[in-house]
């Protein structure tokens, strides 16, 4: 199969029947053998319900449904698992994202030999002060952090190699660094095509400010995890060690003073250095230990369920 057609949503059932109507001419105008897999982060409208009636008008077309709102990211990698296609594409529902931009998309992944390739949205018809301005700083600060050169890490179609969605592990709130999870992974062919923006049709924005609140977290997470989240003990450790050896020093210097320097002078409790010194020992050996059971939770990881599929439809 050449195209898998990823699309997590959340209570978008007005736009469905118009997205998968839209998607299906352009792939028989450019006559791709694809399939369109539509996950349902537990919509409470009839969405799900939408779904069930494409699919049996549609044999291309397959649901997964989760019991509740699991997030966008394990939306995607319950796609991600159930995609048969040499190429991978992602889009919103929400009729943001223009299917028109999938056949270069896929020229881009199958001819051009790039691993992943993320839209830019550089004409946006979203709020200038409260969506625009905020996702600039957002894409910047993740450029700066990540080194991975993207306009664009919040826009949701992007084209995949298949290699790339079967090794990278999509958890959390980390959709938005998937491109800095497959730099991490080792694919290095990531570029970007400018794609058209589309007003919001239907409906109303999941989305808030929380979102770039959370974003930052995230970036500040996935920075830690790529340089230290297989030996923690290098970062933890290494702190734990330096702080310990602070303290001691400063016990060193206070007991040498109080037994040879100067005995008869006042008493070591009411020195500041005895609190920098106590305060440093048990911070450095706090952090040694915190390094010590990082390595041991890596090395005793267990897989972890992280949503529960309620239904399927094709799959």
């Amino acid at each position: 199969m050449q195209l898998s057609i990823v699309i997590p949503l959340l209570n978008e059932e007005e736009s469905l029947k118009e997205l998968h109507d839209w998607i299906v001419s352009v792939m028989q105008s450019n006559h791709f053998l694809y399939e369109i897999i539509f996950v349902d982060d537990g919509s409470t409208d009839a969405s799900w319900a939408t779904i069930s009636k494409l699919s049996k008008e549609n044999t291309n077309v397959k649901g997964i449904r989760f019991l509740r709102n699991f997030g966008k990211s394990q939306a995607l990698h319950a796609g991600f698992n159930a995609a048969t296609g040499d190429v991978v594409i992602t889009m919103d529902a929400d009729l943001q994202d223009n299917p028109e931009e999938i056949p270069a998309l896929y020229s881009l992944i199958s001819s051009e030999g790039y691993d992943l390739i993320s839209g830019w949205k550089k004409k946006r018809y979203d709020s200038i002060i409260f969506k625009n301005l905020p996702s600039k700083l957002f894409n910047w600060a993740a450029r700066r952090t990540s080194g991975v050169k993207l306009n664009d890490f919040n826009c949701g179609l992007k084209a995949y190699d298949r290699s790339v969605i079967k090794t990278i592990e999509v958890s959390g709130e980390m959709h938005r660094y998937i491109p800095v999870l497959a730099k991490n992974a080792g694919f290095s062919k990531i570029g970007e095509k400018v794609v058209q923006h589309q007003s919001r049709k239907y409906g109303k924005t999941k989305f808030g400010m929380d979102r770039f609140i959370n974003g930052f977290l995230d970036l500040i997470t996935i920075w830690f995890v790529s340089k230290f989240g297989k030996r923690p003990m290098h970062l933890f450790g290494a702190l734990g060690v330096v702080m310990f050896l602070i303290g001691f020093g400063f016990a060193l210097y206070l007991g040498i003073d109080k037994l040879f320097l100067n005995p008869f002078g006042r008493l070591i409790t009411d020195r500041p250095q005895f609190y920098i010194a106590l305060t440093s020992m048990v911070m450095g050996t706090q952090l040694f230990l915190a390094g010590f059971l990082g390595e041991i939770m890596i090395r005793s990881k267990r897989e972890e369920k992280r949503y529960v599929i309620a239904d399927k439809i094709a799959l």
